[in-house]
């Protein structure tokens, strides 16, 4: 595997401690790193969740959809509640009362790879797994989420099935999708027998106008210093998850990794076409 190659499976997924490496984690990436500590089951989060949903209505869910930028709960076609990655309270909570306790390991800065901040990771039923990051990234997501398989069942033993856009699954061959699709929305992996793909579903995480503003206005008052300030912002962003936004950070949103052409991860946020190594 070449050095290209490791470098964007790292920004791209939640490795070792934390996820999958481009497969089902349950198969050869479920084992946490020394430095991991197991703790007890539980869901503890620094806020209180904003987001309410009946016991009623959260019997009738069977649907979760993985987007660029929320978790939209369903009820056949109808929309139980579209949570924000903003909100890493409301995100894990209502997952907890859906499909049960998780389980959760902690980790440091690195622990899940270079580019993987520190945080709470939670995993429900070795198909959904929630990193909780202990501080948002630059563009706001208190996230960052990856679908391992195609369902899960909730705490009751119903099954909810588990996408992303327009339906597309953990499983599914999206061989006519991938050579439709132009090349700014994919990027391969590996050659020949070995060759994956990461192909971006839906953009997200843009910059707003107040971010660019901000950045306009940091960029104005850096004067004389500001090419070694722009070296180090570099830097300092590779652990953000997503990039910052602009031409080095690519297109950021929700992706399907494949093996093959077969659908093995879908995540978000992930960084296409990044140039940097994080």
């Amino acid at each position: 595997m070449t050095l290209r190659t490791k470098l964007a499976l790292g920004a791209a997924l939640l490795a070792l401690t934390a996820g999958s490496v481009g497969v089902d984690a349950t198969g050869i990436g479920g084992v946490p790193s020394a430095r991991a500590a197991e703790e007890p089951a539980g869901t503890a989060t620094t806020s209180t969740p904003s987001v309410s949903v009946s016991a009623g209505k959260l019997k009738r869910i069977d649907t979760i959809e993985l987007g660029a930028e929320s978790l939209v709960f369903r009820d056949d076609d109808k929309t139980v509640a579209d949570v924000s990655m903003r909100d890493a309270a409301s995100t894990v909570d209502l997952l907890n009362r859906l499909l049960g306790t998780p389980s959760r390991t902690q980790t440091a800065v690195g622990d899940g790879g270079a580019c993987f901040p520190s945080g709470t990771t939670y995993t429900w039923g070795g198909a959904v797994r929630v990193a909780a990051l202990t501080t948002p990234s630059t563009l706001g997501n208190a996230v960052e989420i990856r679908v391992l398989r195609d369902s899960v069942r909730s705490r009751t033993g119903a099954e909810v099935e588990l996408t992303g856009p327009d339906g597309v699954q953990v499983g599914d061959d999206v061989g006519d999708r991938l050579q439709d699709a132009p090349r700014s929305d994919k990027v391969s992996f590996g050659d020949g027998d070995a060759r994956a793909w990461q192909l971006l579903l839906e953009a997200g995480w843009a910059p707003t106008a107040d971010d660019r503003a901000a950045e306009g206005q940091g960029q104005a008052g850096q004067g004389q210093g500001q090419d070694l300030d722009e070296s180090q912002g570099q830097d300092a962003g590779a652990g953000d998850g997503h990039g910052t936004g602009d031409d080095e950070s690519g297109t950021n949103g929700v992706s399907a990794l494949t093996n093959g052409t077969v659908v093995s991860v879908l995540g978000s946020p992930m960084p296409v076409h990044a140039q940097r190594s994080c």
